[in-house]
């Protein structure tokens, strides 16, 4: 058995990262040898399709990259448990066939060209042809490959500090079609763009760090006037603590029916998870505002410990109340109930964050601060003047109005 037949074996025999043939380059190499003792035809069909798809993955110069980054987002029994930081709970045997597999996809991903063409069964009939075949480079292995030795522990501390699957490639995602969908751009806002508010985002910053330390936290109502930062705090907070491990699940308030097939995504996992409700509020009280109350409530479908529930709004008690709930033509206890049960849920977020609109001196601070960030250089006076006048045909003032403003001025 020659070298390339033996990787085709391996491969074919991988176990805990499995996986990884799923996607296309490791199942495009595999198909490759395993054409080895095929006709000319399907061997080179099968070499074209290969490197083709190599140069679309843009890596036709670093095949390794390519092959042990479908390892390094694989998610399976060994990747979840390092997240976790407990390896040591995991069967020998087990571990034994991780460092089986790691050296499998190492040795995969070392393959040269010019060794499996000469591993071919007719080299001799393609010869002519092959000297002109294209090849590729194997360049560098993705990161935590580069750290395997035969230990599993620097490949372990990778994924604690990283996490395990598509956890480790993004850090914010969204509930999309009944599943977990990343998102591939996301907001890059950081603490360090916030100017005001800083009592506010303390709170639930120290709220957040809390439930990262394992120490009593609650979930968060962020509500208030539009335009205040109350998204733009929870995103930062992806940003801010994604390497201690935290990531944002945003949920359309229309889903919330579905809580309990996103808990049961990620109640397993090692990593803490913020689920995120934008722009939170209900006309009555639907289905949605039934689903959310029994979440906060603790019932059936309750949140895990290692998720929170981050909600926005610009109504302190969420639900829409009318002068008609209030009508008096009603017995006045049942009125009474009603009232109660429309505004208790509010009352389940046990923090609750108030962002108001800034007074004119505040919000001339955020322009003067916002313009310093952009190197716009203005008189004090002229910017200022600007500033109101543009906050008066926004229809007032905000940091969402004075980020316009001065990206105004910035573009213009």
């Amino acid at each position: 058995m020659n070298g390339t037949e033996s990787i085709k074996f391996k491969l074919s025999s991988l176990t805990i990262f499995r996986g990884i043939m799923n996607r296309s380059v490791p199942r495009a190499l595999y198909r490759l040898l395993c054409a080895l003792s095929d006709c000319p035809d399907e061997f080179l069909r099968r070499y074209g399709e290969f490197y083709s798809l190599i140069c679309e993955r843009g890596c036709s110069d670093r095949l390794a990259y390519a092959m042990t980054e479908a390892a390094l987002f694989d998610e399976n029994c060994f990747t979840r448990a390092a997240a976790g930081g407990c390896i040591d709970k995991l069967p020998g045997e087990l571990l034994r066939a991780v460092r089986r597999d790691c050296e499998t996809i190492l040795e995969a991903a070392n393959l040269q060209s010019d060794e499996l063409l000469r591993a071919y069964e007719y080299y001799d009939r393609i010869a002519p042809v092959a000297d002109s075949l294209p090849r590729w480079q194997s360049g560098e292995c993705a990161e935590s490959f580069r750290l395997f030795d035969g230990s599993l522990e620097r490949v372990a501390q990778w994924y604690r500090d990283n996490g395990c699957g598509m956890f480790a490639r993004y850090k914010a995602f969204i509930w999309r079609d009944g599943d977990i969908r990343p998102v591939l751009n996301c907001d890059p806002i950081s603490a360090d763009d916030f100017t005001g508010y800083e009592r506010q985002r303390r709170r639930v910053t120290e709220n957040t760090r809390a439930f990262l330390d394992g120490k009593s936290c609650n979930n968060c109502l962020l509500f208030g006037d539009m335009g205040t930062g109350k998204s733009s705090t929870v995103k930062a907070l992806a940003n801010e603590f994604r390497r201690d491990g935290l990531r944002i699940v945003e949920m359309p308030k229309e889903r919330l029916m579905d809580f309990p097939l996103l808990v049961d995504k990620i109640a397993h996992l090692p990593m803490k998870f913020i689920i995120f409700i934008d722009d939170l509020s209900f006309q009555h009280q639907d289905q949605s505002y039934t689903s959310l109350k029994a979440v906060l409530e603790g019932g059936l479908a309750a949140r895990p410990d290692n998720a929170l529930i981050y909600a926005t709004s610009n109504r302190r008690h969420i639900v829409k109340e009318r002068m008609s709930d209030r009508s008096h033509e009603v017995d006045d206890v049942n009125t009474r109930d009603n009232m109660q049960e429309t505004l208790s849920l509010s009352d389940r977020f046990g923090l609750a964050v108030c962002y108001t609109i800034p007074s004119k001196q505040e919000f001339l601070e955020i322009v003067r601060a916002m313009a310093r960030q952009h190197g716009i250089e203005i008189g004090d006076d002229e910017l200022c003047a600007g500033a109101e006048r543009f906050a008066l045909i926004r229809g007032g003032r905000s940091p969402r109005c004075a980020k316009q403003y001065v990206e105004s001025l910035y573009h213009g």
